[in-house]
């Protein structure tokens, strides 16, 4: 099988069950916003091993697998939106938003109660982490908007917005383990970059 198929070279893409529709679809952003998502994960996994944070590596990666689910379900139209049935589509595995909300309580046990907005960064795990988090908003974003037009699961968009949670918890929680430091949000005062303060 070619990794090219060249039909697409006229701005379209078919969806599982046979439709075709543009590449700028709100469908295909959606469940583009995820493939991009998901590769962000790799490479927080790549740095969080490197950092000998196994275990952290380990769980995103289940959660990698999820977002191949939520992607696959998303780019396949309900049957009421003019879709096929497929046995080949998987469901989220039950349960598995409450295992998200675990985790997240788990790793605040390890954290300081937060008391301001942090800065996004820190580790390499952790600033690819807080990444991730924005590029999940956005795919949830997409997904919202895709559902004022098709008929999509609400697990989908509950299932995206645990996640980036999740995903800043984890950033913090990175950090922490990799002995950094979260920088909190200092807003300026009105005028200070005119005194001379640093911006």
């Amino acid at each position: 099988m070619k990794i090219y198929t060249k039909t697409g070279d006229r701005g379209e893409t078919g969806l599982f069950g046979g439709q075709r529709v543009a590449k700028d679809h709100v469908r295909v952003a959606a469940y583009g916003d995820v493939d991009e998502l998901n590769s962000l994960l790799g490479v927080a996994v790549w740095h969080l091993e490197a950092d000998g944070q196994a275990e952290l590596a380990g769980g995103l990666r289940g959660v990698q697998s999820d977002l191949f689910t939520v992607g696959a379900n998303l780019a396949t139209p309900s049957v009421e939106d003019g879709g096929r049935e497929s046995p080949w589509i998987p469901a989220l595995a039950p349960g598995r938003i409450e295992e998200l909300e675990a985790w997240i309580d788990a790793a605040e046990t390890e954290l300081e109660p937060l008391k301001s907005f942090v800065l996004p960064g820190g580790s390499g795990g952790a600033s690819y982490l807080h990444l991730a988090r924005t590029v999940c908003r956005r795919a949830e974003r997409h997904v919202v908007t895709l559902s004022r037009e098709a008929h999509v699961g609400p697990e989908w968009v509950r299932y995206l917005n645990r996640l980036s949670d999740l995903l800043f918890t984890l950033a913090r929680l990175a950090n922490r383990r990799a002995g950094v430091d979260d920088v909190p949000w200092m807003p300026n005062p009105r005028g200070a970059a005119e005194e001379g303060a640093p911006p």
